[in-house]
């Protein structure tokens, strides 16, 4: 055996002293139950002698002596011991004060501690536990017992660190999971929003297009027609007044086809078509201004365009007995992705409507009220509140989810408001949900008013 010294020695004593320390406790990463690491902190260096030499004839003990007590945290810190024996009695330092020490630091923490004290007393060893002491020996312990103390509290140490650090691992493979899941839930969820907003741009393209070409003829020819219907009754009235007296066979099939009638009648359904192709031509451009077929990318945009879009488009949906209040404030052109959050107006208007069409209260107004407003941050907020039956305070935090829905099976996907909140993500805003249930629920849609 060898002593080597610290440069902390004092009056040539050493304050440190190693043996066996080729030996490591962990080995390719995994720790080795059968090493032990010991420290002895001991202010007579007889003492760590003999100690040094009960332990050197034990290669799986790795021993380390420290005789300055100011040192001992530093060098445990730096030793990572699996076991520390430690003096009851110091000089500088008291040996429970240490141990108070090793205690409350996150690297000591943990590690057994034995106490070595030259009284047998049971106040001093109840003081000991106390602090947090694991045993208590008095000095100088028998050999067999002192190597016998060390492996049984190293063993078990090694055992928790083991235990612990497969916890940890456990518990990281839990969050990729989690993770993961979470990244496949996402991505599916794109895909069938790039699928859908896909789908509906083909079949808005395609019904924009059917629909435009004929409702443009008629439209076109309305004016000629409703010119040479005018024409023609002119000349029929000329001919009345200019031959009061019509024969027999005019003047019956007058009577039976009641011409009179049709010459007011005709300017009534002729301005009633107008309107019909007025209003296939409004819908045709709240398609194209929903889905904005003819834009790419990011837009400057009115937003209460999308928003009286898609109110156009859920008119079937809107009975009588329903009441939209619309609150606009004075907003600028917005720069967003148009098609993409008219999505979101359609997925949570249509919530409201589903939400207010089951309240069963029928003194009840159904209300859905839709406001607009630029905060002082300059972030444009939409809200749209409804006071229908409102969401359970259990089920809020899931709202956001992908999959997840209140509806009957075959009534919601649990996509529309999942989507929505990936939507307004994409416009770095925020998107929240306050709701009472029996009082109605208010969605809030905050976005810059600049994507860049």
């Amino acid at each position: 055996m060898e002593l080597e010294l610290s440069p902390h020695t004092k009056k040539a004593t050493p304050n440190y002293l190693q043996v066996n320390t080729a030996e490591s406790g962990v080995s390719g990463g995994k720790i080795n139950r059968d090493k032990a690491t010991v420290i002895l902190i001991d202010d007579q260096l007889i003492i760590g002698e003999a100690v040094c030499r009960i332990l050197s004839s034990d290669s799986d003990i790795a021993f380390h002596y420290i005789s300055d007590s100011t040192q001992a945290l530093q060098q445990a810190i730096a030793l990572s011991p699996t076991v520390i024996l430690l003096d009851m009695v110091m000089p500088e330092l008291d040996g429970l004060m240490l141990l108070r020490w090793f205690r409350s630091h996150p690297a000591t923490r943990d590690i057994p501690i034995v106490m070595l004290s030259s009284k047998e007393e049971p106040k001093l060893k109840a003081q000991a536990f106390a602090e947090g002491a694991n045993d208590y020996l008095i000095k100088l312990p028998d050999a067999v017992e002192l190597i016998a103390r060390i492996r049984y509290h190293s063993k078990a140490y090694n055992n928790l660190k083991a235990l612990t650090t497969a916890t940890i691992n456990a518990q990281l493979q839990a969050q990729q999971l989690e993770h993961t899941v979470q990244q496949l839930q996402t991505t599916q969820v794109q895909l069938v929003q790039t699928e859908k907003m896909s789908s509906l741009g083909r079949m808005v393209a395609g019904l924009a297009h059917e629909i435009n070409n004929p409702i443009s003829f008629i439209q076109g020819n309305l004016t000629y027609l409703n010119s040479y219907i005018k024409t023609l009754v002119d000349i029929i009235q000329i001919y009345q007044q200019e031959y009061p007296q019509a024969n027999s066979v005019i003047e019956e099939n007058t009577t039976e086809n009641n011409l009179e009638f049709i010459i007011e009648d005709l300017p009534k359904i002729l301005a009633s078509m107008q309107i019909g192709s007025e209003r296939i031509s409004e819908i045709v451009l709240s398609l194209r201004n929903f889905a904005r077929l003819d834009q790419a990318g990011t837009k400057n945009v009115n937003i209460h365009e999308g928003l009286e879009s898609t109110l156009l488009l859920l008119k079937h949906r809107i009975r009588q007995d329903i009441e939209i209040i619309k609150e606009y404030g004075d907003l600028p052109l917005i720069e967003c992705y148009p098609a993409q959050l008219n999505q979101v107006f359609m997925n949570i208007l249509n919530n409201a409507i589903d939400a207010v069409l089951e309240q069963h209260n029928h003194a009840k107004t159904k209300k859905i009220i839709i406001k607009t407003e630029i905060t002082t941050s300059q972030i444009v907020k939409i809200s749209i509140n409804d006071n229908g039956v409102g969401i359970q305070p259990e089920i809020q935090p899931k709202i956001f989810d992908p999959f997840f829905t209140t509806k009957p099976v075959n009534k919601g996907t649990g996509l529309g408001l999942s989507i929505s909140y990936q939507i307004i993500e994409e416009h770095h805003g925020h998107i929240s949900l306050t709701s009472e249930p029996g009082k109605g629920s208010e969605f809030v849609i905050e976005i810059p008013m600049k994507l860049s």
